[in-house]
Parts: C-alpha cells; sequence; structure tokens
C-alpha cells in the first residue's frame, strides 16, 4: 500500500511538469518575454541622418536605447521650459515652380508632391511661399491689378493654369499647410516708376494697395485657398530695373499697417497674419522702428527676414525688443555659390534652420521649391540660383538637391505646433557642433544636431529620467526623435 502511494504520487507529480512543459512551449521563442532590465528599454530613439558624403539622404538608421552609458559631453532636454512655436518648414512655390510642376507627367507629379509634402512619405512641408503677381522666377511681368480701377481686379490666366492648380495638388495632401503671400512689386502704375520693375512705392497709393491685399485674399478665399500670411513687400530695401522690385520705406510701410491694411482687414474681417520687413538680416533698425508704433503695433503678428546678409543675431534683437511678436524665417536661396554638397549642408544647417530657431524663429523657408536644368525660367534675376528640386525638362528626370534633405531634417520631424524647449550642456561640446531641441504637441521630443568636423563624436542626450549614448559621423545632420 505504501509502495503504491509512493508510485501515484510519483505519476501524479511527472504529468503536473509534462502539463506545465506542453502549456508553456519547449522552444526559447514562445517563452514570454523578460521584463527590461533597469539599464535599458524596448522604447528606442529613432535617427534619421544626411551625411556630406551623400551615402545616407535622410536615411533612417539603427534605432537607440535608453542607457546609463556616457559620451563625452551631455545634452540636458528640459521640455518644462517653452520657447517659440513652430509654424512650419518649407519653401516658395514661384511662377517658375509651379510651371515646371505642371508640365510633369501626372503620375510623377503626384509622385514628387507626396514626397515634398506628405509627412509620412516624404519630408512633410509645413510651410509654402507664393508671390502676389509676378517675381523673378516667373514667366514674365503681371500683377492681379494692371490698371485703375478696382473693377480691373482678376486672377492672371498664368496663375490660374500653373499656380492655383499645383497649390490644389498640394492642399490635397496637407491641407493645413500654412501659405504666406508676398509682394515683389505693387502694380506698376502704384510706383514712380510706372512699372513692375524698380522704382519707389507712391504714398498717395496706400488706399489702393490696402484693397489690392483684401481683393487678393478675398479671391484666393474663394478657391478655398487660405492666404495665412503676408508681407507687405519683398526685400523692401532693394529695387532694380531688372526683375519685379520696389522700395519701400519703414515709414511707408508703418504708415499703411497704421492706417490702411490693419483698419482694412479689420473690418472686411479677414484674419490674415500681417508681417513686416520680409529682407536681410542686416538691417534690423527697419522692423524696430516699425514695432516702436503702437498703432501699428497691434495690427502686426511678427517680422519676417532673409539672410542673404548681417547676422542671424538679428532675429533675437528684435525678438528681445518685442517679446510678444513672432519672428519669421521666409527665404534663403541656395546655388552654384555654395561649392558642394557637403558645403550647402553644413551652411544651411548652421545658419539657415538651426540658428533661425535658436534665435526665436518660428520658420525656416529655402527659396524656389523646383527649378529646370539651367536654373530656370527666370524673370531677370539670379542666374545661378537652385531649387529644391530640379526637374529636367529634356527627360523629366528629378533630382532632389540639398535643400531637398535639409528641409526634410527638420519638416518630417519638428511639425506645426511644435515647441523650441531648453537645453543646456554638460561638459563642453566641440565648436564645430550646433544642436536644436524641440517638443511635438504629441509629447515627442525632437534633437537635430550638426557635426560640422570631419571626426566623429559621442555624447549623450538626457530627457527627464532617461538618456541615450549616440555616436555621429563627421560632416553630418542627425534628427533623433523619441519619447
Amino acid at each position: 500500500m505504501k509502495r503504491f502511494s509512493i508510485l501515484k504520487i510519483s505519476a501524479i507529480f511527472f504529468l503536473i511538469v509534462l502539463f506545465s512543459f506542453i502549456t508553456t512551449g519547449c522552444t526559447e521563442n514562445n517563452k514570454k518575454p523578460l521584463p527590461p532590465s533597469p539599464k535599458h528599454t524596448n522604447d528606442g530613439v529613432r535617427v534619421y541622418m544626411t551625411s556630406a558624403s551623400q551615402l545616407s539622404l535622410l536615411s533612417e538608421q539603427n534605432s537607440i536605447s535608453f542607457s546609463r552609458d556616457i559620451g563625452s559631453f551631455t545634452l540636458v532636454l528640459d521640455s518644462t521650459t517653452l520657447y517659440q512655436s513652430i509654424v512650419g518648414y518649407g519653401a516658395a512655390l514661384t511662377g517658375s515652380s509651379a510651371y515646371l510642376l505642371r508640365l510633369l507627367p501626372e503620375n510623377e507629379r503626384t509622385k514628387i508632391l507626396k514626397d515634398l509634402f506628405d509627412p509620412s512619405q516624404g519630408i512633410g512641408i509645413s510651410y509654402l511661399r507664393i508671390s502676389i503677381g509676378s517675381s523673378d522666377f516667373s514667366l514674365g511681368n503681371y500683377s492681379y491689378w494692371d490698371k485703375s480701377p478696382i473693377s480691373n481686379f482678376a486672377i492672371p490666366a498664368i496663375d490660374k493654369r500653373d499656380l492655383i492648380p499645383i497649390l490644389k495638388d498640394i492642399l490635397a495632401i496637407n491641407p493645413n499647410i500654412t501659405i504666406i503671400a508676398s509682394p515683389w512689386s505693387a502694380p506698376g502704375w502704384m510706383k514712380n516708376s510706372n512699372s513692375m520693375n524698380g522704382g519707389n512705392f507712391l504714398s498717395s497709393q496706400m488706399g489702393n494697395l490696402a484693397d489690392y491685399f483684401v481683393k487678393y485674399i478675398q479671391a484666393y478665399a474663394k478657391l478655398g485657398i487660405k492666404i495665412s500670411m503676408i508681407t507687405l513687400q519683398n526685400e523692401p530695401l532693394y529695387s532694380t530695373t531688372k526683375y519685379p522690385t520696389m522700395h519701400m520705406s519703414w515709414q511707408q510701410q508703418d504708415s499703411l499697417i497704421r492706417y490702411y491694411v490693419g483698419p482694412r482687414f479689420a473690418q472686411t474681417g479677414i484674419q490674415t497674419k500681417i508681417l513686416i520687413y520680409d529682407h536681410n538680416w542686416d538691417h534690423p533698425e527697419y522692423p524696430l522702428n516699425i514695432l516702436s508704433d503702437p498703432k501699428a503695433y497691434q495690427y502686426i503678428s511678427g517680422t519676417a527676414f532673409h539672410g542673404y546678409a548681417g547676422s542671424v543675431t538679428a532675429m533675437s534683437l528684435v525678438h528681445d525688443a518685442f517679446p510678444n511678436k513672432g519672428v519669421y524665417f521666409t527665404e534663403q536661396s541656395g546655388g552654384a555659390w555654395g561649392g558642394s554638397f557637403s558645403n550647402d549642408l553644413i551652411w544651411f544647417n548652421q545658419y539657415i534652420f538651426i540658428g533661425t530657431a535658436n534665435n526665436w524663429s518660428k520658420t525656416a523657408l529655402t527659396w524656389n521649391l523646383a527649378l529646370d536644368q539651367t536654373d530656370g525660367p527666370q524673370n531677370g534675376g539670379c542666374s545661378n540660383c537652385r531649387g529644391v528640386i530640379t526637374i529636367n525638362t529634356n527627360n523629366w528626370k528629378i533630382t532632389k538637391n540639398v535643400e531637398y534633405y535639409t528641409i526634410g531634417q527638420f519638416a518630417k520631424f519638428v511639425r506645426p505646433g511644435a515647441y523650441r524647449i531648453k537645453n543646456t550642456t554638460i561638459g563642453a561640446p566641440p565648436s564645430t557642433f550646433y544642436f536644436a531641441t524641440f517638443m511635438n504637441e504629441d509629447g515627442s521630443k525632437v534633437l537635430v544636431a550638426l557635426n560640422s568636423n570631419s571626426s566623429s563624436i559621442s555624447y549623450t542626450v538626457k530627457g527627464g529620467k532617461r538618456q541615450f549614448l549616440t555616436s555621429q559621423i563627421g560632416k553630418s545632420v542627425v534628427t533623433y526623435i523619441w519619447k
């Protein structure tokens, strides 16, 4: 009886072990995952890189796990301190760009527009500039009001053919894109030159120019195209007879806003934001003088800058003087003068994207979205400017230029509504290392870092209680994004 009991117990124990083995599985792959160790988690950091060598072009790298490892210095992100909100990143849909995009075979046009404007499939451009009338990259000279009276206001046939259809294609891909519009010149009859090319704005035409802006915004609204922002004059301190330009003094712009455009927008219920200046960093006194007028100040949303002269710190100068008004970067062209993909990748990131963000800019835009193989069509202006993409009209081959990848390192990851956030360093980064830090509305953190030296660097990135170690190759820009 005793022996039987022992055998029975042994058999029962064997059956229990066998049942447990069968139900839990007999292979390593079927085992339940072990809980993560305190040092690492499975919630990693996604990494995207463009290198000067072009071996990596906005390419996703291996993700990085959070760890306690330490590099030669540490970047500390503080998402409790928010700076400026981000409106977006992008380029200008000039008349020339729209013309070339329209000429593309439909399937090629659809694909490249998704590459440019879709944040999942492409780089997610979120801020787009267009010209009110012709610019130096248009198919000739025209305005929307070529002769008085106002009943002659009309959208030009060329914009109906090229610009508006492409804008609608873009809006179908990204309906939330922000559009800013700028005139390169008022209609010629409002100037002392009686021409779109060169000359000074006539102060006697302020009422008509205000009506021009109202009519323009309303005409586009009827087409389902929202003009979110305008500047009153592109590069108001520059005038040439070679292409559409116009000189407008700060005193004229101040009066135009104070007495005409601001009140007209208020009277007609137009919500379009007014940006002033829209010219280089080298004359911050222009916007500072206008913002010092309390009557004009009430109608102004911010100041727009270009980067062809002066220092990027001018943006901080204007912000610090008037912190309740935004600063925006609205134009910088690339071109043959850059010398190489490597030089332009470094320069654009250092000054135009990282540099402007760290000097309070809510945007960063390059110039032409698309140009052809001869850097055209041109309308009397720059002969060697480069588009974000090049469309070869001989074979319709499309080349994505350095600007495409530079925009993408920001636009795809730093989405509208994000904030630039505070950062500090522990240890000294090399002088050839530049970076900006952001937090999106969904709480994801973004670091964009430029290593302009030829040597690799290793550093730690810390946010809250988590951190990770990364090594960045020389002459590269890297975007890190994590939650």
